[in-house]
């Protein structure tokens, strides 16, 4: 069984292309949190970052949608591949992404609490109505 799923931040705002045969892609990677154990170097990063690619449709919601920082879930497997770039041959593994949630709005990274107001035709807004076990009809 081959699946993943991780949530995470991503690194830089997602860059989509469109290859010769009009399928759009992106490929970001996300920072995910490591548990917090005892280390030995007090100076090593306390998250993996994780290569991802998506397709299509889902892509381009993720280019519109996305910004650095944005927390994601993401399902999927992992993939490797390998190159040939400059006589040497280059080898990656990365998270072929099936689905990506969205995790958290636009505003809320700016810790936002929208209060709503009481709505003037709720007769009942903003009292408080007592109610002892002698006025039940049961």
């Amino acid at each position: 069984m081959n699946k993943v799923i991780l949530v995470g931040r991503i690194t830089k705002d997602p860059e989509l292309r469109t290859l010769s045969s009009g399928s759009s892609v992106v490929n970001f990677t996300i920072a995910v949190n490591r548990p917090i154990a005892q280390q030995q170097d007090q100076n090593a990063s306390n998250a993996d970052f994780i290569s991802c690619v998506i397709w299509n449709k889902q892509a381009e919601n993720l280019a519109k949608y996305v910004k650095q920082g944005s927390l994601i879930g993401v399902e999927g497997r992992i993939q490797t591949r390998n190159y040939e770039s400059n006589g040497t041959t280059r080898y990656v593994t990365e998270v072929l992404c099936d689905n990506v949630q969205f995790l958290e709005t636009k505003n809320s990274s700016k810790n936002q609490i929208v209060e709503e107001e009481p709505k003037e035709e709720d007769s009942f807004a903003g009292k408080i109505n007592n109610v002892g076990d002698d006025d039940l009809p049961w």
